[in-house]
């Protein structure tokens, strides 16, 4: 049977210190082969000190936390921060230009350029943020996570590479357990590249998060020596972004 390539990607390094030091378990023990840095909060360049070398992407914020750039329109922001109900608002433009002012920050913090770029809360389902992003992305030719097939479609139409299937989720109770991890792995597609996002790391210790113990649940998941011998066994390949090379 064919090797699958499989990207399982950690969102939200750079989130809380206590995270980061999960994530970065996850990938240097564990089988976690990427993960997504939140550049513009307290803690991003600590977190950068201890990832350089490894696969990081840009977790794009424009949920929590202040703007990069700094001529980011101040009647865009709410309460001085980024807003999710906001977003819908945002133009193309503006958002294009926050996703390579943080494409920018990352590569000074880390001393490394992204392999790819997602988007915090996937705020990349309203359209202006698809399409700024979009822009952005192919400008410096790096992939974009898709979470659904529309997505995947209008990233492609702008000639950016994306991965062709996507899973994972959060919710009230930790979404990656040792037996969901089994089942998914059974039920990969034959063909194409799959992103696997999950959250592992420690409960935050510095932010108040709706996803907290369940963080460690996944944590344990990903660090279980069944997990890499569940791999094995299902024939997957574990990759990273860089597997889907650059376009344009």
């Amino acid at each position: 049977m064919p090797a699958r390539a499989l990207i399982i990607n950690a969102d939200d390094l750079g989130y809380d210190p206590a995270v980061t030091r999960g994530i970065l378990r996850a990938m240097q023990e564990g089988v976690v082969t990427s993960a997504t840095f939140m550049v513009n909060t307290p803690y991003a360049e600590a977190a950068a000190r201890e990832a350089r070398g490894l696969s990081i992407g840009l977790h794009l914020n424009l949920a929590r936390g202040l703007p990069v750039w700094a001529a980011f329109p101040r009647d865009a922001l709410e309460g001085g921060s980024f807003s999710e109900e906001l977003a819908p608002l945002l133009t193309p433009e503006v958002v294009e230009t926050e996703v390579l002012a943080q494409l920018e920050l990352l590569e000074a913090l880390l001393g490394q350029q992204a392999t790819h770029v997602d988007v915090h809360k996937h705020l990349h389902r309203h359209p202006n943020v698809l399409e700024g992003l979009a822009r952005a992305a192919r400008l410096v030719r790096l992939p974009v996570r898709s979470i659904d097939e529309p997505m995947r479609r209008t990233l492609r139409e702008h000639g950016v590479a994306t991965n062709d299937h996507f899973l994972g989720d959060t919710g009230a109770k930790a979404y990656w357990t040792l037996e969901r991890l089994e089942e998914q792995l059974a039920a990969l597609p034959e063909e194409g590249v799959t992103e696997l996002m999950c959250h592992p790391g420690y409960a935050p210790e510095a932010v108040k998060s709706g996803y907290s113990q369940q963080r460690e649940v996944e944590l344990a998941t990903f660090l279980h020596p069944r997990a890499r011998k569940l791999l094995t066994e299902q024939g997957v390949r574990p990759t990273d972004f860089r597997v889907l090379g650059r376009e344009g």
